[in-house]
């Protein structure tokens, strides 16, 4: 694919802090190689001494967070006073094979894989942190910048909550980031204002009542029953008891009862997500559940477990930190690559960093232009190196100069 041209909007003065060539193959290299050794959440042990070996390298003194994995870097001397912008990176894999074929630099691990794209979002924010580090040091950044890179966001409730705890926002007034995305075309960027992603919580739930012989299920709690319509009438008794603009739906992913076809079983267990597009009711949410379970259940006299799991609040892009973003693409690329996005049903931890300071997150493209498919992160054939994170980081290395005041 080729690259676009690195120039600013005519009529604006250019910005420094372009991605040097040398610099982008060398990011290019490591994605791959991060790629080749996905880790799961929490385990990313050698992702973080890389990166921490990179980031001495350049100078810089990375601090690796208490569980082991993960690590911040500051880019200059925080002063005490004006708060610093925050810039995250999540660095985790999923725990799924990489079904890519005939690709050089495919997961090396079994049932491994970064399929989310963690990996450009993790070289996208090295790729920053090593050009302003380089403004620095001629004296051509006017304030500090924050690198995070954070562990577990795979991980419910997401290892941004552990991230918090550990102070990667002290000192930090704004935060941004960027996901990728593959329904937007590659050398471009999404943006939102507003939520751009979902509320996403995790419940299992357990029914349980005497069970039998299918010839007398009026001597049983007949399970079968019992669960299908947890399944069926929950989801709808929620639509009427939840605002529809609040796009609350709950999917079951999994049902499980019994083993025999004549007999009722004494046990049943179903498992979904809960997705909510509006924070307010994403708060309420578990309350409406319970009471949703407990009341199908009870009528069909089943006793009800349930094991609801807060996952993450959606996403709440601040408009004064988007239109930061929105002009720093635009004064790399120009106005047509920044395109309006659709808000994601899909969750996102760094949801939790906006329950203390504004900030916002861009999709970052990785589709192939004039490509419908969704899925081209995953193909071997696709360089999503060369229009990715060459992007991330111009868009990073803007952003953080024309908030510090850099016209």
């Amino acid at each position: 694919m080729s690259r676009e041209p690195e120039a600013d909007v005519p009529g604006e003065t250019p910005l420094l802090g372009t991605l040097p060539e040398s610099l982008r193959t060398e990011l290019i290299a490591f994605r791959r190689d991060l790629h080749m050794h996905p880790e799961l959440g929490n385990q990313e042990f050698r992702t973080t001494a890389a990166l921490k070996a990179r980031l001495e390298a350049a100078g810089l003194r990375p601090r690796v967070l208490p569980g082991g994995t993960g690590l911040t870097c500051d880019i200059g001397t925080w002063d005490g006073h004006r708060p610093m912008l925050a810039i995250r990176a999540d660095i985790d894999a999923l725990p799924i094979p990489d079904t890519k074929v005939d690709c050089p630099y495919r997961s090396t691990v079994p049932d491994r894989a970064h399929a989310c794209g963690h990996d450009v979002h993790t070289t996208t924010v090295l790729g920053t942190g090593l050009v302003l580090a380089d403004l620095h040091r001629q004296g051509l950044l006017p304030r500090p910048i924050r690198l995070i890179f954070q562990p577990a966001e795979e991980v419910l409730p997401g290892g941004a909550v552990d991230a918090v705890e550990a102070g990667v926002l002290d000192g930090v007034g704004k935060i941004i980031a960027v996901h990728c995305d593959p329904r937007v075309d590659a050398g471009k960027i999404g943006l939102r204002v507003g939520a751009i992603t979902s509320a996403c919580d995790r419940l299992e739930v357990t029914l349980d009542g005497p069970g039998g012989h299918t010839a007398r299920p009026h001597l049983t709690t007949d399970m079968v029953t019992a669960a299908a319509r947890v399944a069926t009438d929950v989801p709808a008794l929620l639509a009427r008891r939840v605002d529809a603009r609040s796009g609350l739906v709950l999917t079951w992913g999994r049902i499980e009862a019994g083993h025999a076809p004549n007999v009722i079983p004494q046990r049943a267990e179903l498992g979904g997500t809960m997705r909510c597009l509006d924070l307010a009711a994403w708060r309420d949410a578990p309350d409406q559940v319970y009471a949703a379970i407990d009341e199908v259940a009870t009528l069909h006299g089943a006793k009800c477990t349930i094991n609801y799991v807060r996952g993450v609040p959606p996403v709440v892009n601040d408009p004064v930190i988007t239109e930061l973003l929105r002009e720093a693409m635009t004064r790399r690329c120009g106005p047509y690559a920044v395109e309006d996005t659709e808000q994601s049903l899909g969750g996102e931890d760094f949801s939790w960093y906006l329950e203390h300071v504004p900030g916002a997150m861009a999709r970052l493209g990785v589709r192939r232009p004039g490509d419908p498919s969704r899925h081209d992160l995953h193909r071997g054939d696709f360089d999503v190196d060369e229009a990715a994170i060459k992007v991330g980081v111009e868009l990073f290395t803007a952003a953080a100069l024309i908030d510090a005041g850099a016209r």
